[in-house]
């Protein structure tokens, strides 16, 4: 694969993220602050807001694999996008026991390789859990 094919295919995945139910899904997940695998089932499941989580999270699960499988270059993709990190970030407190849940060793695979594969990625997870406690915590100040 080329750096032209990879960055060719990163703008297809921007494309994509700018699709207008695509774009509502990723707003609203910025506020998704789940505290259990059961919340994140529950909402995974919820008729209003379930569609957002799982287009999100698939979204890019799907991305990270065309990244583990060579059709993106995993230096460029991760220089480009940062969301990734976010979602991870959200869903991996949770992850064993969604996988065990859902009897699905390999959810969320690709992405937990994508982000675990990058140097300091396991930090980089870390630092964003915090940044997305605090904004939680000052949205709550904010709206009390």
């Amino acid at each position: 694969m080329s750096k032209v094919e990879s960055a060719d295919l990163i703008l297809k995945l921007y494309d994509l993220r700018r699709e207008e139910t695509m774009r509502k899904a990723r707003n609203w997940i910025f506020g998704f602050n789940p505290t259990s695998a059961q919340d994140f089932m529950t909402t995974m499941m919820d008729p209003e807001v379930g569609g957002y989580l799982r287009m999100v999270t698939s979204y890019w699960d799907m991305a990270a694999a065309l990244v583990n499988h060579g059709a993106i270059d995993a230096e460029m993709f991760n220089d480009t996008v940062g969301e990734h990190t976010m979602i991870f970030a959200k869903v991996e407190p949770f992850l064993a026991e969604l996988r065990e849940m859902w009897q699905e060793p390999k959810a969320f695979a690709h992405l937990e390789k994508v982000i675990l594969d990058q140097p300091n990625g396991a930090e980089k997870v870390k630092k964003t859990q915090e940044w997305l406690k605090s904004m939680s915590e000052q949205a709550g100040t904010a709206a009390a």
